[in-house]
């Protein structure tokens, strides 16, 4: 009985860590806060930028160069601020340094299963597809790859990546757009008599 209570409790806490990852996530995408938005896009529109320029490893390199000089920048800066005004405030980063980053094992295990369900399902979705056991999706996939032969003598993947994003964030922004409109709509119809059973 009390194993049971835990797992159910357990199982709780889980889907509430996962609606409000969901949540996050759809704040992003329809850009309710433009600060927070706009730093993740142009974050990673300036990652894909980066990577047709240099290479993976040059990015990475530089990437981490770059956050290295802006800490140990400002652990410099506080050591000589700390001894200035003869303060012992300890480590800058102290707060970050004791934050818990491991993941549990029910969380590794919840990883591993939604992992090894999307390999599985594609895995046998190419098995059915090159073993031809349905000849016209057979046929439907060979025609997708030969289109994405002059596909990609046109684009690389990276500026693929880059269209998509645009055309992603595109499409979340006019969604959000024309969800807003809706509902100014629906309030205006609401104000005005008859203007709904007309619509109906």
């Amino acid at each position: 009985m009390q194993a049971s209570t835990m797992a159910a409790a357990d199982s709780t806490k889980k889907e509430g860590f996962w609606s409000n990852w969901k949540c996050q996530v759809m704040e992003l995408l329809y850009w309710r806060n433009l600060k927070q938005s706009g730093l993740v896009f142009g974050s990673f529109l300036l990652l894909l930028f980066s990577l047709t320029q240099f290479s993976v490893v040059s990015v990475v390199a530089y990437l981490a160069l770059a956050a290295l000089s802006a800490t140990i920048s400002f652990r410099i800066y506080k050591s000589v601020l700390q001894a200035v005004q003869k303060t012992d405030e300890g480590h800058p980063f102290k707060a970050y340094l004791e934050v818990e980053m491991s993941l549990s094992h029910d969380q590794m295990q919840k990883y591993a299963e939604n992992a090894q369900y999307y390999i599985n399902s594609t895995l046998k979705e190419l098995r059915r597809l090159f073993l031809v056991q349905d000849l016209v999706d057979s046929l439907k996939f060979a025609v997708l790859m030969w289109l994405l032969t002059y596909v990609g003598a046109l684009f690389n993947g990276l500026t693929l990546l880059i269209m998509g994003e645009h055309l992603f964030r595109f499409h979340m922004h006019l969604q959000f757009k024309i969800t807003q409109v809706n509902s100014v709509v629906g309030k205006i119809q609401e104000k005005i008599p008859g203007a709904k059973r007309k619509a109906e």
